[in-house]
């Protein structure tokens, strides 16, 4: 992969983390609002509205007839949606959004880390190393001194 093509992704991962921590703390604000479950149930019926206008304008040319290729469970990332949702929602009200981030943040390193060990979903297998563990210890740190 060329370093252009390298940053460009880096660029999309950081914007990514940027909406996340925006949404997780816009999300916690509907739900003092209007509930925990009231506010998941708008947050992924909005999005779900937004992909319906994504497909009917034909921007994807997706593959519909390799539905059922795919496992089955798989098809559970929305369920896992919902769970990381209420996991942001109830978390940064109470932690902060910088310290419930972080802590998001080393449970996602953590588990990719054993993905790509493992080689899960279809993935190169990516050794778990010394260094990726002393990342890991790093990131836990500073989760903990985040809490202040």
């Amino acid at each position: 992969m060329s370093i252009s093509k390298e940053i460009l992704f880096l660029l999309a991962a950081f914007f990514a983390g940027v909406a996340m921590a925006s949404q997780g703390s816009m999300n916690s604000a509907v739900s003092k609002a209007i509930g925990l479950s009231q506010s998941t149930f708008v947050v992924h019926f909005s999005a779900t509205l937004l992909m319906v206008l994504i497909l009917v304008s034909g921007i994807d040319k997706g593959n519909w007839n390799n539905y059922l290729q795919v496992p089955w469970y798989y098809y559970l990332g929305g369920v896992i949606g919902v769970a990381i949702t209420y996991g942001v929602v109830i978390s940064i009200p109470r932690l902060g959004a910088a310290v419930a981030t972080t802590a998001i943040i080393v449970g996602q390193v953590l588990t990719a880390c054993i993905i790509d060990h493992l080689g899960l979903f279809g993935l190169e297998k990516a050794p778990f190393t010394w260094w990726k563990l002393l990342g890991l210890i790093f990131l836990s740190i500073g989760a903990k001194l985040m809490l202040g």
